[in-house]
């Protein structure tokens, strides 16, 4: 049987992160918010590690900026070397042709 995962909105997770912070116990904040202590938890380590894109949503990685811009840079260069590639092959087959 499949497990349906509950998807919790940014703003109550911002919330509860700073309501945590506030209050002493945590445990019964989650109780009263309906979740698991453990993804308060979870969700304070992310707040405090990744700061701004701290809870970017669905399916998208969470980098703090120096990060994102490292992965967009070895896109970049993934893309030109695969250009350089083709290209070296193409000068190759004209070469041949051309005799």
């Amino acid at each position: 049987m499949k497990t349906l995962h509950k998807i919790y909105d940014t703003a109550l997770k911002e919330k509860a992160v700073e309501h945590s912070n506030e209050r002493s116990n945590i445990t019964e904040l989650a109780r009263e918010l309906g979740i698991r202590v453990t993804l308060l938890y979870k969700w304070r380590k992310d707040y405090e590690k990744y700061g701004i894109g701290r809870f970017p949503g669905k399916g998208i990685l969470k980098q703090k900026p120096d990060q994102k811009t490292i992965s967009e840079l070895e896109a970049k260069l993934k893309d030109a070397e695969l250009e350089r590639d083709i290209l070296k092959k193409a000068i190759g087959i004209f070469s041949k042709n051309g005799r």
